[in-house]
């Protein structure tokens, strides 16, 4: 055996990369996830709609959101539409996030993307205007006059990273912004519509990637943080002049404020899990051929002619084992692998290893459910829905529970949820038969 192929292995199953268009890692996953098309459901009303629309898109973390948001990308730039995408979470503190981080993020990004195709003065003269109550918080003595104009639009990017990194001023920094927040829209808005004019389709589009993982902050009779930025500041979220998507977090999507949501953005596309069982607990098989398709074809890139159940793993247990375990979830199952090399030195991956990849995975996952939420789990495995509560919304947040979909023989999406597989069998949910 190569003794590199290993390293190669473990590095094709890196579970924190979004894959480019055109990967070779790449594999379609939609039969197995009701039929799902970001391509039409969300690429098709912004190539449709005569004027800006405004979208948000939602799943689990690490359930492969970022990659259909690459390929939207892909497809709508191959016919002339101008995408300006950016991960959020290179200027927000995920922990904790407010309206004005995801201005100023939003600002920043689309404002370096297009500073060549517009003037960028409305947004520099908005920042010199407020430069004096901001710079001290930005720390700099910097004068605003002496910056040239490519240092005067990187001064957002500072803004930004001062936001996200000293947690002494955030709050002073958001407070400032909030107070000219329209302003600032305003200033945006020019920038925007000199830009746009400038493209050939008239078209462009702002991918907001990465806010569904802003963790929810209460504030009180039953709200957070989710409702403050993607409901009470729905008017600003949807008052840019082009097209935007954002993502939001899963549990927000299924809270009683489900209706505010679809009123305020339209229908929300949700990136359900890879059905690896049915319903009624038996193993779906397309489901596990689809997981063992993905498995096979990030090995094949470094190792031709062989198979999973003899060549990689030790049998073909082992292999429904890992996928069965996974949940359907991709990242789970990167995470699975590369658990499992942890322990291994030459191939085939042993049961032994797998198995000891899940059992520090599943303590993670037990470590994670408070104590009054196991027989909220027990509901959930046994209904295969999720109360409209905030506990089993947060359950939804944590991959405690996740989101399954197909489509039945008349063509309606079916949705049902079902616990995390590894947390079958833990002990805390054997008290709730």
């Amino acid at each position: 055996m190569n003794p590199k192929l290993l390293d190669d292995i473990y590095n094709a199953f890196d579970p924190f990369r979004p894959l480019l268009p055109g990967d070779p890692f790449y594999v379609d996953c939609h039969a197995v996830r009701g039929n799902d098309d970001i391509l039409r459901e969300l690429g098709k009303k912004i190539e449709r709609s005569n004027k800006p629309t405004c979208q948000i898109y939602t799943g689990h973390r690490g359930v492969g959101k970022s990659t259909e948001l690459l390929r939207l990308r892909a497809d709508l730039e191959s016919k002339g539409i101008k995408v300006v995408y950016f991960a959020a979470d290179d200027d927000i503190d995920e922990e904790d996030a407010q309206y004005t981080d995801v201005l100023l993020s939003c600002t920043r990004h689309i404002l370096e993307d297009l500073q060549n195709q517009a003037n960028p003065s409305p947004l520099t003269n908005w920042l010199k205007s407020r430069w004096q109550s901001l710079k001290d918080l930005a720390l700099t003595e910097i004068k605003f006059d002496d910056l040239k104009i490519e240092q005067q639009v990187s001064q957002f990017a500072k803004l930004t990273a001062t936001l996200r990194q000293v947690p002494s001023t955030r709050q002073k920094i958001r407070e400032q912004i909030d107070i000219h927040s329209i302003s600032l829209i305003e200033a945006l808005n020019e920038f925007i519509q000199e830009a746009t004019q400038k493209l050939a389709t008239k078209k462009l589009v702002v991918i907001v990637d990465n806010l569904d993982r802003i963790v929810p902050s209460p504030r009180g009779e039953g709200r957070t943080n989710h409702d403050e930025i993607f409901i009470d500041r729905s008017n600003q979220l949807r008052g840019l002049e082009c097209h935007v998507i954002y993502t939001v977090p899963i549990s927000l999507v299924y809270s009683n404020r489900a209706s505010v949501l679809r009123d305020n953005y339209g229908d929300c596309q949700v990136l359900p899990m890879l059905m690896i069982h049915q319903r009624n607990g038996d193993v779906y098989a397309d489901g596990i051929a689809k997981v063992k398709e993905l498995i096979h074809q990030r090995i094949a890139q470094f190792a031709q002619n062989v198979t999973l159940e003899q060549d990689i793993f030790d049998a073909a247990g082992t292999v429904d084992q890992l996928c069965l375990m996974s949940g359907g979830h991709l990242r789970e199952l990167m995470q699975l692998i590369q658990g499992s090399l942890d322990w291994t030195d030459t191939l085939p991956i042993p049961a032994s290893a797998l198995r000891r990849a899940i059992a520090r995975a599943r303590n993670t996952y037990r470590d994670t459910v408070d104590e009054g939420d196991w027989e909220k789990l027990s509901a959930v495995f046994k209904t295969k829905r999720i109360a409209n509560d905030d506990d089993y919304r947060n359950l939804l947040f944590k991959r405690c529970v996740l989101e399954y979909r197909y489509t039945d023989t008349n063509g309606e999406m079916i949705r049902w949820h079902d616990i995390h597989p590894l947390l079958r069998g833990v002990e805390e949910l054997q008290r709730y038969p």
